[in-house]
Parts: structure tokens; sequence; C-alpha cells
């Protein structure tokens, strides 16, 4: 009885003939020369493309799968039609598909990125990028193949600057694999994203300007009283220009008030670089009120704002939060855009605004300006909650205007409201007397 079996060559079938132990070979009549010969544990084995009475490896199953392997086949015999002594192995990426799955393990596994990077590299892959190309063989690649499968249908369902993203994931994959040797040419090496459209990515428009604080801040003013921690989030990202992720992940650990600093450390930062921000006498206020709440609630954990389970919230949590407050007319992100708006209307300095919000200042500013300019953000954040309190910051922190030649004294500045728990904050900290 013969060991090999004539089938249409598929993963699944694949799969389903390793059952049968009297099966060696699997071959397909519609490809001669392919077979495909089992390991000894049958879930292995090799592909070889015969010639003759030469059996040619050119692969290993299943690190190439079916589809990789006859997408591959045409190139692989005018190659030994060229050249009968010809090496035909194939290389383990023989298809977009794998090669995305290859460069997404990889970016899962990368410790330099965060998490957010992470997740959105992975949703991009599996819901954009392999539904449009996973089928197509890496040596077809071209530009006219990008724009019919990806970059002109993208474009019809996706944001422009999405679909920029999109491009940018896949070329950085391609390079990535060419540089490893693990595909022999990049095929997308000289393509650029303005080869398939000229239209201009604009900004997303601010949904909040500063003249929609007169009615956001009461608003926040009012729900503090009700829901505390939601309020808060919002709060601090206002004052402090910070972003959702940065603020939602705050402990009260890296929050000293006697030193009036809060230190946002580099693993929660989109830049990846500690971010220190001075507090003013308000947010010090603010903070000792918001943390009297907490722990008169029972809670006297680490995290500013806590999940049920205590740990930080999630940004799932944080972003329903915001749907909730902003109810579709502004962001979390708005919040942040709002503050920059502001402190450029109110004079400060471009520089002190961009290190407010812990912008990258670039390899130049980085190297000769080495100082963290906290007497000017002091100063710049002072003006910016001044006018805040014009809007009704002032009935949320609660503090007098007879206590601010006291604010070098912040426990003073709250009336001791709170003294008890804030010294619970930072470990080692020595409230003021």
């Amino acid at each position: 009885m013969s060991k090999t079996r004539a089938v249409k060559l598929s993963d699944a079938e694949i799969r389903r003939q390793a059952s049968d132990l009297s099966v060696r070979d699997l071959r397909d009549p519609r490809h001669p020369g392919l077979y495909l010969r089992f390991g000894q544990d049958r879930q292995r084995g090799s592909w070889y493309l015969v010639k003759g009475k030469a059996w040619n490896q050119i692969a290993r199953y299943p690190d190439l799968g079916a589809a990789a392997v006859l997408a591959e086949l045409p190139a692989l015999r005018q190659r030994l039609l060229r050249d009968p002594a010809a090496v035909v192995a194939l290389g383990g990426l023989a298809t977009v598909g794998q090669l995305l799955d290859w460069y997404g393990d990889r970016m899962s596994r990368d410790r330099s990125l965060s998490a957010k990077r992470k997740a959105g590299a992975k949703s991009a892959i599996a819901c954009h990028l392999k539904p449009r190309l996973e089928d197509v063989p890496v040596r077809e690649v071209t530009a006219p193949v990008l724009d019919k499968r990806l970059m002109w249908p993208a474009q019809e369902d996706l944001s422009l600057s999405y679909v920029h993203q999109l491009f940018t994931l896949l070329v950085l994959a391609f390079r990535q694999a060419h540089k490893l040797g693990m595909i022999e040419s990049n095929p997308v090496a000289g393509l650029k994203f303005v080869d398939f459209t000229k239209a201009r990515i604009m900004p997303k428009a601010a949904r909040l300007r500063g003249v929609h604080l007169a009615t956001v801040v009461p608003m926040l003013a009012e729900l503090f009283d009700t829901e505390p921690a939601e309020a808060m989030l919002a709060l601090m990202m206002l004052c402090h220009g910070t972003r959702v992720g940065e603020t939602r992940l705050a402990r009260w650990p890296d929050i000293s008030l006697a030193d009036g600093e809060w230190f946002i450390p580099a693993q929660n930062t989109k830049t990846r670089t500690e971010h220190r921000l001075p507090l003013t006498a308000q947010a010090q206020a603010l903070l000792a009120r918001y943390r009297a709440i907490q722990i008169a609630q029972g809670y006297d954990g680490t995290y500013l704002f806590p999940s049920r389970r205590g740990r930080a919230l999630s940004e799932g949590q944080a972003s329903a939060i915001f749907t909730r407050m902003g109810k579709g007319e502004w962001t979390s992100h708005d919040l942040r855009k709002v503050a920059r708006t502001a402190w450029t209307d109110l004079g400060i300095d471009g520089h002190i605004g961009e290190m407010l919000l812990n912008h990258s200042l670039g390899k130049i500013a980085s190297t000769y300006i080495n100082t963290q300019a906290r007497a000017q953000r002091l100063l710049a954040l002072e003006k910016w909650h001044g006018w805040l309190d014009e809007r009704g910051f002032k009935a949320i922190h609660n503090l007098t205007d007879a206590q601010y030649e006291e604010s070098d004294k912040p426990l003073h500045a709250t009336n001791d409201v709170g003294c008890e728990a804030l010294s619970k904050i930072v470990n080692g900290e020595v409230s003021k007397a």
C-alpha cells in the first residue's frame, strides 16, 4: 500500500491526515512535484520540491503553512528552471501575514514599548493589516498592490491619520524583517505615504476652548461633591495638562505636599522620561481635600484613582468616565489641549509650556538646556490656576485669599483638613508645623 496520499493541500487537510499513521507523504495533483513528508511526531514535517530524482527540501512545516508554500511555488520553479543546482530553500516569512505575525510577536515582547502602543499595534495588525494583506506573498508586494488592497480602501473607512499609522507600521515591519535577513529584499523600501495620497492630515479641532471653562469648571465643582474621583481625574489633567494615562496611574507616594511636587515615573509617561510637576497652593489644597474624602470613605491605599480591585483605574474605565462627563462634546485630551492653548493666551513662554506638557524638546534642546526650570514652571501654573479660580476653581479647592500667604506651608493652607491622612501619603515625609 502506498504511503503517499493525493489531497488538496491546506493546513486543515494536513492536520486531518496527520492522524493516519499509514500516510508518510502528501502531494497535491494541482501542484506536481510538491510533497509534504511528516516527521516522527506527525505534528511537524518538511516540504519538498521534487525534480526528477532530486528531492529539494524547501521549508519546514508548520513553520511555513500550505498557503505560504503554494504562494512561493511559482518563483521556486522559475529558480530551478534557470539553475537546476540552485538552492531553493524558503526563508521563514513568505507572506505578508507571516511577516506581520512575526513583527507583532516581536513588538509584544519589546520592553521599551508601552502597553498602550503594543495594544494599538496588535489591534492594527489583527483588524486592518492582516485582513487586507495576509495572503499576499512578500515578493509580490508592490505600490499598486498596496494601493488596491490597503491604502485606498482603508482611507474610505478610516481617518487619514490612522491610515498613515497603518502604513508606518507596515513599513517598520518590512524594514526590521529585511535587516534581520527574514526576507530577501524590502519591497516597500522606497515607498512613502504621499505616493498614495496628496491629502493633508489635519489635526483634530479642539472641542474645548477657554470660554467653555466658565461652564466646565462649575460642572466639575458639582461633580466633586457626588463623584469626587471622577471630578478629580479631570481636574488634575486640566490643572497640569497631563495625559490621561499618566494621570490615572498617579500614586500618593509620588506626591509630596511638603516639597510641593508631583512626580510621574518614566514608565508612566509617553516620552519614557520622568516628569516632575510643581504643585501650586491651589493644587495642594485640592489634593488635601481629596485625600481627606478618600480617608473618610475608608480608602487609604496607594492610588489617587483606584479601581474596585484595588489597582489603578484602567484605560477603559478612565475612558468611560470622560464619555459620561463630556457627553460626546469633549474628551480627556481636550483638557490637555485647552490648557496648552490658555497658557499661550496668558503669555506663558512656549518652551515652559512644552516642558509642562512633558513634550520631547528635541536632541539639541535636550543636550544644551540642562534645567527643569522649576521656578518658571511654578509661576506659569500659578498664573493658570489663578485664571481658573476666576472660573470657579476656587470653590473646589476651598483655599481662601488670606491663606495664599501661607501657601509655602501646605497643611496650614487647608486649615488642617486632612492633616492626619496626609501624613500617610509619602513614606518619611514630615509635615511642616
